[in-house]
């Protein structure tokens, strides 16, 4: 058997409606949300006394952001909001978008910060922006 795609990538937040309108404004469309517990959900993820509110956001070419909001137990930080690209770990997702400029603007309103910026040879214009809660978001617009 193999892998047949890969469905989603979950992100655990604090705040799920801004995270959520950050990713929406991004142009991800809101699939579903919904609240889950109980020793199933708990066994699953290996926590005890699970409640959580789940939304998953999908691209329009069917990729999946879940965004998960524990309530019980309380999702814990480990380390720094402003962690560095160069964490170990997890650090970033990559979109592929039209119209760099208005994308950035357009998110910029929803808290993001622009990490950085440039173009990558005549093949692309690159930007790396801190959404809500320290999400790092990487933003590619292929040129010609």
């Amino acid at each position: 058997m193999t892998i047949k795609r890969m469905d989603n990538v979950l992100i655990v937040v604090d705040d799920l409606e801004a995270v959520k309108a950050f990713f929406i404004e991004l142009g991800l469309a809101l699939e579903g949300q919904t609240t889950v517990e109980g020793p199933d959900v708990g066994q699953l993820v290996g926590l005890g006394n699970v409640k959580s509110t789940i939304a998953m956001l999908r691209t329009p070419d069917g990729q999946g952001i879940e965004l998960d909001k524990f309530h019980t137990p309380e999702a814990v930080r480990f380390g720094p909001m402003e962690t560095p690209v160069n964490a170990l770990g997890l650090r970033r997702v990559m979109f592929a978008v039209e119209g760099l400029d208005d994308v950035v603007a357009r998110i910029k309103t929803h808290g993001a910060e622009i990490i950085g910026q440039m173009q990558y040879g005549e093949s692309y214009r690159l930007a790396y922006l801190r959404g809500p809660e320290g999400i790092i978001v990487g933003l590619a617009e292929q040129l010609g």
